[in-house]
């Protein structure tokens, strides 16, 4: 699942022309509590070590690429760029550079997700659900998802199948504990309780990837069929048996569409005769 290049970029989302690109500089300086995040965003969440440093960078150089905003009533809704905005916020800038553009509803998800795609921002499972998003609330087949963030239709049908996956082993996969190969070979189980049981290993042995797929493929142990409860006549019958025979003697049941049986044991020629004996009331 190697990323490759987008095919299309945000100036061709917005209908801009790679000539007019340096219009993108006249940018406004946004009020910061002028500004809200975007509903449609794919990102669910920004770690504070990444902030942090963001944030570091913010107050030495301040925000170097504007965010792209849309005009909502009194306010602006973040387009693309709500990880810049909240690192702005901790850095305490009372304004924000912005890009301010005329944006439908059903092009939000489209630009928010290729930009962070752009950033490599989304974790395995944020870009399956975005991916999920663009087909359910647009219509799109997996071959348009595919084409409008430059991916092929396999690489983004391989990341849907990563969301059948039971919700405790997409929190692993999403905080990074287990990668997206691990999970291709969790997949390739049917049974969810062995999927988890799986992932619990990889956590617990730190298990390769090429471990992992040599476990999904081995098939798991049958359980010992639980024996039926003894019969206690059969065992009085049993014990009664042994005392007249004055041997061993063992009674098997009949199961369903099978008969059953009375194993008695002789030891040597003269005990069997005696048996035998005793047998036909001799």
């Amino acid at each position: 699942m190697a990323r490759q290049a987008l095919g299309r970029g945000l100036s061709a989302l917005l209908g801009e022309d790679t000539a007019g690109a340096n219009k993108e500089k006249d940018f406004l300086e946004i009020g910061i509590e002028m500004v809200e995040p975007n509903s449609e965003q794919p990102r669910d969440s920004f770690p504070e070590t990444e902030l942090d440093e963001l944030t570091q960078s913010i107050q030495v150089n301040g925000v170097v690429q504007p965010i792209l905003v849309r005009a909502r009533g009194t306010k602006y809704q973040i387009v693309a760029g709500e990880r810049r905005w909240r690192a702005a916020q901790k850095a305490g800038l009372k304004h924000i550079p912005a890009v301010v553009r005329e944006i439908d509803d059903d092009k939000m998800l489209e630009i928010a997700l290729i930009e962070n795609i752009q950033r490599q921002q989304l974790n395995p499972v944020e870009e399956a659900k975005a991916y999920q998003k663009l087909i359910d609330d647009l219509g799109l087949t997996q071959q348009a998802v595919a084409e409008r963030v430059g991916k092929t239709r396999t690489f983004i049908a391989n990341y849907l199948r990563l969301l059948n996956l039971p919700e405790p082993v997409l929190v692993h996969l999403g905080e990074g504990r287990i990668s997206v190969g691990h999970a291709k070979a969790l997949l390739s189980i049917e049974s969810t309780t062995r999927q988890k049981e799986l992932a619990n290993a990889i956590l617990l042995h730190g298990l390769s990837v090429r471990d992992a797929e040599k476990a999904a493929k081995r098939k798991p142990r049958k359980a010992s069929p639980k024996p039926a409860p003894a019969d206690p006549n059969l065992k009085k019958a049993e014990t009664r048996l042994r005392r007249k025979l004055g041997t061993q003697v063992k009674i098997i049941p009949a199961r369903q569409g099978q008969s059953g049986k009375i194993e008695i044991e002789y030891y040597g020629t003269e005990d069997l005769d005696r048996l035998y004996n005793l047998l036909l009331g001799k």
